[in-house]
């Protein structure tokens, strides 16, 4: 696993930290990612002298990659332990079909998640972020993503829509 830690440039107290899995360690990353989306799973990183809060510890969780609930399924529990909501952010095919029996437990706030196969790529995440730290909707942030999908797949407006959905 690699991790790459950025800081908003203007607001300075937004961090994204991006922890990248091997592909061979898909079930590993997806058990990460929905302990962390329960708060089974917490930590905190220091980066010069400022503590963040991840994995559990941060108010949003992402997954982006591969969707290996196709593939497998998990046995464990991620029954949502700290009684806190997290927002989170599924891109991955399908992701509400899959991950939706599991991230019942969590109790988090799924903002965008895709309703059939996708491009799970950055751009999405970025322009989803941008609305996330101006404190917009869930449907605000989702139209950021939306938009970032069909100009960067050169797909329509509306598909993007129908693909990234927001909600339960």
């Amino acid at each position: 696993m690699e991790r790459l830690v950025f800081q908003h440039v203007t607001k300075k107290n937004y961090y994204l930290v991006a922890d990248a899995y091997d592909g061979q360690y898909i079930k590993n990353c997806t058990k990460d990612f929905l302990y962390s989306s329960s708060g089974q799973m917490k930590d905190i990183v220091r980066v010069n002298n400022t503590s963040i809060g991840i994995y559990g510890n941060s108010s949003l969780v992402s997954y982006i990659g591969h969707d290996g609930l196709m593939d497998f399924q998990l046995s464990e529990s991620f029954k949502n332990t700290d009684g806190k909501t997290r927002d989170c952010i599924i891109l991955a095919c399908y992701s509400k079909k899959f991950f939706s029996p599991l991230l019942k437990e969590t109790k988090a706030n799924p903002l965008v998640w895709t309703s059939h196969l996708m491009a799970p790529e950055a751009y999405i995440l970025h322009d989803a972020l941008a609305g996330y730290v101006n404190n917009e909707s869930g449907e605000q942030i989702r139209s950021k993503a939306a938009l970032a999908y069909s100009k960067y797949q050169k797909c329509s407006e509306k598909a993007a829509r129908n693909l990234l959905v927001t909600g339960w």
